[in-house]
């Protein structure tokens, strides 16, 4: 199954026969109180740092998210969606908890956009679907509902399930269209808990054939060494069936741990990719030497 996000000029196809679709994350305030601070005071340039940032870093979309306290998160997510259109054709996810701030963010993108996220909350489904099919978004959709996040894979896949029979039967939302997150959570707390999304990406794959995508950096949280363990975490992850994932494009280890997963899932023809990223790195660092 292909999942297609655009922008007025560029497409990216999200699949299991495509290269790994790397969301890059970093256009987001959370944990960032310089970047709250300008937001707050109306300041977007950080917003042009990250951007050339994530796309040297090789994202394919950007996701974009103004959730700073005390900002005017609906006016932020507007102008934010309008200036990173200037400088890149590269597809955007809106990312926002709020329905307001979704809703600009989608009135403004010209383009296919990924919408993050929904849950399987019926509240949120009967008020975030609606946005997703009037403006022909895409949507990554997290399996918990009012109760609970499930630690039990097949109860995430029971409400995949519901997620994607609402999404289709109720607002005829393609089923290319809906993302699953198999929820990564911080092996720090609880080192079962990477198997468990493992397994639960493994049940969506094989069950349902939906594309996923997850927050990669969730996984290492609290733990050092985060890179090498995110490395590793993908290329697992990929193995079982993840597409995508919203990550920091920056980091040259997730990067190569993928690229090289991309060969050797046979997604990389020839190894074209590998090898041009190789000579790439090696031009760089003989630059730096």
């Amino acid at each position: 199954m292909q999942t297609v996000v655009s922008s007025a000029t560029k497409q990216v196809i999200i699949g299991d026969d495509q290269p790994f679709c790397i969301i890059g994350e970093r256009i987001n305030p959370t944990g960032r109180k310089a970047f709250q601070l300008k937001l707050r005071e109306n300041d977007l340039s950080t917003v042009e740092i990250d951007v050339q940032q994530q796309i040297a870093g090789g994202a394919m979309v950007l996701d974009v998210n103004m959730g700073a306290p005390l900002a005017d998160e609906v006016g932020l997510m507007t102008k934010a969606v309008n200036l990173i259109q200037a400088m890149t054709d590269l597809p955007l996810c809106i990312d926002s908890s709020v329905i307001d701030a979704l809703e600009a963010g989608l009135k403004a993108y010209q383009g296919k956009a990924l919408v993050n996220s929904v849950t399987a909350e019926d509240e949120r489904l009967d008020i975030i679907l609606p946005l997703v099919k009037r403006y022909g978004a895409a949507v990554i959709a997290l399996p918990n509902d009012e109760t609970e996040i499930p630690e039990d894979p097949k109860r995430r896949l029971e409400l995949a399930k519901k997620i994607l029979h609402v999404a289709t039967e109720k607002y005829h939302i393609p089923a290319e269209d809906i993302l699953i997150d198999p929820l990564a959570m911080p092996i720090g707390a609880d080192t079962s808990l990477v198997v468990r999304t493992l397994e639960t990406i493994h049940l969506v794959h094989d069950e349902l054939g939906l594309n996923m995508s997850l927050g990669a950096s969730n996984v290492s949280f609290g733990m050092p060494d985060r890179h090498t363990i995110g490395a590793a975490f993908l290329t697992m992850a990929m193995s079982a069936g993840l597409t995508s994932a919203i990550m920091d494009a920056r980091s040259v280890q997730l990067n190569r741990a993928i690229k090289a997963a991309d060969l050797l899932l046979n997604r990389d023809p020839w190894g074209a990719e590998w090898i041009a990223g190789h000579r790439a790195l090696q031009a760089v660092e003989g630059s730096a030497s």
